[in-house]
């Protein structure tokens, strides 16, 4: 995966996610995660984007370059992590909401418990960045330039595998079809329609 490959909309972007890998590398260890579930955010075209409103303090990552990390922290308790994309300046990102384990899986079980299923290890965007190991100092990390956070390519995923639906848990626009997924897989999270959802009009 590269830059040319992320300098596109994000919901272009977030399916060729599947099957990337992320890995962190840290002294306690190496965890290497296969990513099985994105969502896409088109940033000031999209109500549910964090960048809706303009550049802030806080999301300022997501306006570019494209192959950064976005970090956010979810309700106060969870750490988020997005992959920015699309052109320098756009705010567009792809949520990582999903994947499986392939390398480090011990030291993965360690950050989450010892009695968590490997399925579930990295099933949810906050519990994919605690196995992972992704807190608010990785924000801004460039994925393609070595650091100790890295993307590159997985094995190719068939598209028939690839399905796609509305996204989870947020309240505007979430029935935008921006969510992708691998079909059958253990490891992606379940489904959750927002108790504030509306009916919104979108892509």
């Amino acid at each position: 995966m590269n830059v040319v490959d992320l300098a596109h909309p994000a919901e272009e972007v977030a399916p060729r996610l599947l099957g990337a890998i992320l890995t962190h590398e840290t002294p306690e260890g190496t965890v290497s995660i296969t990513i099985t579930e994105t969502e896409a955010y088109a940033g000031a075209a999209d109500p549910a984007s964090h960048a809706y409103r303009g550049r802030t303090p806080r999301n300022a990552v997501m306006f570019g370059p494209a192959g950064h990390l976005y970090v956010y922290r979810s309700h106060g308790l969870h750490w988020c992590a997005n992959i920015v994309t699309g052109a320098d300046g756009i705010a567009t990102a792809v949520l990582i909401r999903a994947g499986k384990v392939i390398e480090g899986e011990d030291l993965a079980r360690k950050r989450r418990g010892s009695k968590v299923e490997s399925p579930r290890l990295a099933r949810g965007p906050g519990n994919f960045c605690q196995a992972l190991g992704i807190t608010s100092e990785h924000n801004g990390t460039d994925l393609l330039t070595g650091a100790s956070v890295t993307l590159s390519e997985g094995e190719p995923v068939p598209a028939a595998l690839i399905r796609v639906g509305p996204r989870v848990g947020v309240s505007k626009a979430h029935d935008w079809q921006h969510r992708f997924f691998l079909a059958g897989d253990p490891t992606v999270s379940a489904y959750r329609l927002s108790p504030r959802a509306k009916p919104s009009a979108g892509a």
